[in-house]
């Protein structure tokens, strides 16, 4: 529930495109969680964890989408654009991308459920106690992310405003450019 990249990218969208962006980048941040806790069910994410190649390589994958991400919010900053709703472009569909993929190449959520899972479900689990779990992390992160993009539209009028959108642009695209570069660089 800390901010992080998955909760700048929800924030982000719900204040400049709305409810529905922010539901959309909310719903993907859930699926990735969904992903990882299959993956560590399943033991994929213990192999991403033990395999220094393959977290080196989310890693860096994870690092450039934040770049990426924030490159853009940073150039939306600095270029003006009309004012109103609608005015910032963008979809619902990529808002959906933005949170799936800041989730799922997050090497962090890897190491969260291969530490997390495993100590809430019995000795010997079934399929029906992984999924039972899986579906709670899952709900839990839809209930917490769509209630930040819930509370962010309900100001979706102040971020209207040319100059407000502007740093809000600037500002998420410094701290995605600042959370992309610790992760590539700062060893956890």
């Amino acid at each position: 529930m800390s901010p992080g990249p998955d909760f700048a990218v929800v924030v982000r969208r719900a204040a400049l495109r709305g409810r529905a962006d922010g539901m959309a980048a909310a719903t993907g941040v859930a699926t990735g969680v969904f992903l990882w806790a299959v993956a560590a069910a399943a033991g994929v994410a213990a192999l991403v964890a033990t395999v220094p190649v393959v977290l080196t390589t989310i890693r860096y994958a994870g690092a450039a989408y934040l770049a990426y991400l924030g490159i853009r919010a940073l150039l939306a900053a600095i270029r003006p654009t009309a004012t109103g709703p609608g005015a910032v472009p963008g979809s619902t569909g990529g808002a959906f991308r933005d949170g799936l993929l800041c989730n799922a190449l997050n090497p962090k959520a890897a190491v969260f459920f291969l530490a997390l899972l495993p100590q809430f479900l019995p000795a010997h689990p079934g399929t029906l106690d992984t999924l039972t779990l899986s579906l709670l992390a899952v709900a839990v992160t839809l209930l917490w992310f769509c209630t930040v993009a819930n509370l962010v539209a309900v100001f979706r009028r102040v971020f209207d405003r040319s100059g407000v959108r502007r740093a809000l642009d600037g500002l998420s695209g410094a701290a995605l450019l600042g959370l992309g570069a610790r992760l590539a660089f700062v060893r956890s």
